[in-house]
């Protein structure tokens, strides 16, 4: 149905709510609510209880307005029922996702499907969401926490909205889902297609995938803050969404132009100027047939405090100072798990590195909330969590494994002498300890023995080098071939960290590293390898040459790298991943991909190596809608398909917005004799006019300077003629001094 045409100058807010009230009984639940979002995505963050999912019920129409207004686009929906607010496009993804367990994925989406006209189909849903589509005949029941997301989210796109209410749309989540629904969200955002609010109370979430936050205080928009400004202010978290009292005692709006310093000292500090009454809104703990409380009840129940201080927070802080693992900074092995379940097995693993001659460290990440004899107790972990350990014991495991492993990353990243870490346990062991490990620099020795390490452990390695070794047995109990393995693993991580050790103490590096030399990361593939060895003959004399198979871990490795220091340049001729990413490969690069040398100002080599290709499984397992391309069997599991113009236009325009955003000097390669061995005259992938449309694309994006250059050449990638072309520019940008690599901590 058509829309009526409004004037330019004045489009109406998607969504418009003014004074909004609404009572559950005598309890005033939203009190004035005013909120307006006119495009794009906004967070909305609080504490529980504060009104953020009335606020969502109250747009869609399941929960009444005392007093109020709702405007979508411009039109009064405060009295409409749910199903009109539905057709005039509003869809909902409510908590804990809401879905059939009977009815499989495919006939969950047909049922919403052509409820209102719009870009979204079944069809589109499938590409967005790969995941849904292998699983389209599965029940809701037979989905993981991560799919059921994906389909609740896909069932409402599939009304078509022009405004989407997501209440929180990563409760109980593992970090990796997490961060695909974060993704997911910043994609939607991007694309322009659908207006977005979203109730989050991950703060790490609220703040990536929108430009502001609105906070929510007892009833109350209490502010709405810039992202950046809120994911920075630790304070300002743990005033507006920690512990504390009442909003409008503690929590004061942004002070108004021309507030003096010591105002604004005393606001930001908690310092009360006098006594403060203390409200809790429950006095005795309710249950679900608890009838609201009286408001008298709750100023009888009340305490003052005359204290210049009030704490929001727990009385140990993370900023506080942090305890050495080691007397005197002396490195120290942790040993990390749950202690509640799988005590006796660290204690073992424990046992076998201290024989060993290693200092260790007991660290226990348990969230059951029982007491702990570890070196390392739950609590002083979880305070370092962004939102605090109330973030962490929720009762909720999936959201309190997902918490505790954000927090454990965020306490190994402030800590020093680490000499390797150990883990043992299940798939939520596994969850709760490689971030951390992921988060340690390259070298130091990693060991994660699991119950899941015989299947696909791509997702818990990542780009780092983790050692992952099949428990065998389950991890429950000490038993005759649990013992072999679990010994096993502790002396391989012993033999990693003394030897490191033993090196450090006589003032070597570690076996086969070129000290003398710094490190470049290169890029290579199948049909880009005679082009690097021939870059890597031309450097090794000069340079450490470190080769990363572009593979999409490949190219999350070398800039991990980058990220750590330990690789002083990058020569990136092999940048194919990006073609993954954009078409559905199996071979993705993230969305970060060319973000490490951005964030690290790193005078950057590139070319178009490989860009002629999406990488597939066997021959059966390519997507539907790729029927009638131009493919070439590489192997008998890997399936290459040629890019077209329109697809090599997407790609040059992705690879040219980041190359833009580069700081450092930037030479990057145009190969008009072929980008790959199969892209030459001659062999099976040879097209000019999709090369030139890469081109094309680049040249028309990139902002072209003295330092930021597109360089034409008429080789062939695997030419040496290009190669030697690639190290003299290499070296025109990393002349006489180069940093040196840092040391793995």
């Amino acid at each position: 149905m058509a829309e009526m045409a409004r004037p330019r100058s004045a489009p109406a807010p998607i969504l418009q709510v003014r004074g909004l009230n609404v009572f559950y009984g005598h309890s005033h639940a939203l009190q004035g609510v005013d909120l307006t979002l006119d495009h794009g995505v906004l967070s909305l963050v609080g504490r529980n209880g504060m009104g953020k999912t009335t606020l969502c019920k109250s747009v869609i129409g399941l929960v009444p307005a005392a007093s109020g207004s709702i405007r979508l686009d411009g039109e009064e929906i405060t009295r409409l029922a749910p199903a009109q607010i539905a057709r005039l496009g509003i869809g909902y993804v409510p908590q804990g996702r809401r879905l059939w367990r009977s009815l499989t994925v495919d006939e969950h989406l047909r049922m919403t499907a052509g409820s209102r006209r719009g870009g979204w189909t079944v069809e589109r849903i499938y590409e967005t969401f790969p995941r849904l589509a292998e699983r389209k005949d599965n029940g809701g029941a037979q989905l993981s926490g991560g799919e059921q997301q994906m389909l609740a989210i896909s069932r409402a796109l599939l009304l078509n909205p022009r405004l989407l209410l997501m209440d929180e749309p990563t409760e109980g989540l593992a970090p990796v889902i997490v961060s695909q629904v974060e993704e997911m969200l910043v994609r939607l955002g991007a694309e322009g297609d659908v207006a977005v609010l979203v109730v989050e109370q991950n703060i790490g979430v609220a703040t990536a995938i929108s430009e502001r936050v609105a906070i929510m205080v007892n009833g109350r928009i209490n502010r709405i803050i810039d992202s950046a400004a809120l994911a920075a202010d630790r304070a300002l978290q743990q005033r507006l969404l920690g512990v504390g009292r009442h909003g409008h005692e503690d929590i004061e709006a942004e002070p108004a132009p021309g507030a003096t310093p010591a105002g604004e000292d005393a606001a930001r500090s908690g310092v009360a100027r006098g006594p403060v009454r203390i409200y809790m809104s429950n006095p005795v703990v309710p249950t679900r047939w608890s009838q609201p409380v009286p408001a008298a009840r709750i100023e009888a129940a009340a305490r003052t405090s005359s204290a210049g201080q009030l704490s929001l927070v727990e009385p140990t802080s993370p900023r506080a100072p942090l305890r050495p693992l080691g007397a005197g900074g002396a490195p120290v092995v942790i040993v990390a798990g749950t202690l509640d379940t799988k005590g006796e097995e660290l204690r073992f693993l424990r046992d076998i590195l201290s024989e060993a001659g290693l200092r260790t460290r007991l660290v226990d990440l348990s969230t059951s909330g029982r007491p702990s004899g570890a070196d390392v107790p739950p609590l002083e972990v979880a305070l370092h969590h962004r939102r605090g350990s109330t973030a962490v014991f929720t009762g909720d495991r999936g959201a309190s494994v997902a918490a505790m492993a954000e927090a454990f990353e965020r306490w190994i990243a402030q800590q020093s002498g680490i000499a390797g870490i150990i883990s043992a346990g299940g798939s939520g062991a596994t969850a709760l300890a490689t971030p951390a490990m992921r988060a340690l620099p390259v070298g130091v020795p990693k060991v994660m023995i699991s119950t899941v390490a015989s299947g696909d452990v791509g997702r818990y390695v990542g780009p780092a080098d983790i050692m992952m070794m099949y428990s065998v047995t389950d991890i429950q109990g000490l038993n005759s071939i649990s013992r072999q393995v679990l010994a096993n693993g502790a002396h391989a991580l012993a033999g990693m960290a003394n030897a490191r050790l033993q090196a450090s103490r006589e003032g070597r590096a570690p076996a086969r590293a070129r000290p003398d030399l710094p490190a470049v990361g290169l890029t290579m593939f199948g049909v880009t390898t005679p082009c690097v060895q021939q870059v890597t003959a031309l450097l090794k004399e000069e340079w450490d040459c470190l080769v990363f198979h572009a593979t999409g871990v490949g190219g999350l490795s070398m800039e991990k790298l980058v990220d750590s220091g330990m690789l002083a340049a990058v020569i990136d001729l092999t940048t194919t991943e990006i073609c993954d990413l954009l078409m559905g490969g199996i071979l993705p690069a993230t969305k970060d991909r060319f973000g490490a040398m951005i964030r690290a100002r790193m005078p950057y080599v590139g070319a178009c190596g490989a860009l002629d290709m999406v990488n597939f499984g066997p021959p059966d397992t390519v997507p539907a809608r790729y029927q009638g391309r131009r493919f070439y069997q590489h192997n008998p599991q890997v399936t290459l398909m040629r890019t077209t113009a329109e697809e090599n236009d997407r790609v040059g325009r992705w690879i040219g917005e980041r190359l833009n955003r580069m700081e450092a000097p930037v030479r990057f390669f145009l190969n008009e004799g072929g980008v790959s061995a199969l892209d030459a005259p001659g062999q099976p992938f040879h097209d000019r006019e999709a090369d030139e449309a890469l081109f094309r694309a680049l040249e028309q994006t990139v902002r072209r300077t003295a330092t930021r250059q597109l360089i034409r050449v008429a080789a062939n990638i695997n030419d040496p003629a290009f190669s030697a072309t690639a190290v003299e520019a290499f070296r025109a940008l990393h002349g006489g001094r180069v940093p040196r690599r840092r040391a793995a901590r």
